[in-house]
């Protein structure tokens, strides 16, 4: 896959993820704007959301989270049309901290940090790639 600043994507994502919920902020490509939303940890919310974004975008689409592995990344490693780059925990930890030196947290706000690093400093960071080769079932 190609790094991400020579690939075109045709929208921009940041999550915050908790074992409940996940904060959303989105941004389209060329765009300034900023849209933010929230769903649920749950499979068919999370199947619902990446499929809406699908038909609004079409695809690629650079989604920004801050980890490499769990359950919501493999929750949206099978869409091909999302393209996962984990964010360093401690990395946006300190992003955080030098905009809010009061290092208040919180979900949404994380969420736009994630995305705001990945838009901003596209050379840092590389998309995820699967640990492991899908096997194919052997026949004799």
């Amino acid at each position: 896959m190609k790094p991400l600043n020579t690939q075109a994507f045709t929208a921009y994502v940041g999550i915050d993820w908790t074992d409940a919920k996940h904060d959303i902020c989105l941004q389209a490509a060329g765009k300034e704007q900023r849209e933010f939303s929230c769903i649920a940890h749950q499979v068919g919310c999370i199947d619902e959301w990446a499929k809406s974004l699908l038909q609004r975008f079409g695809g690629p689409i650079a989604v920004a989270l801050e980890l490499a592995k769990g359950p919501i990344v493999y929750a949206l490693q099978k869409y091909d049309f999302l393209v996962l780059f984990p964010i360093n925990p401690l990395t946006l930890a300190k992003y955080r901290e030098a905009f809010k030196p009061s290092r208040a947290k919180d979900d949404p706000s994380d969420a736009e940090l994630a995305l705001d690093l990945l838009v901003r400093h596209p050379e840092r960071f590389a998309p995820l790639q699967p640990q492991s080769v899908p096997c194919v079932p052997w026949s004799a």
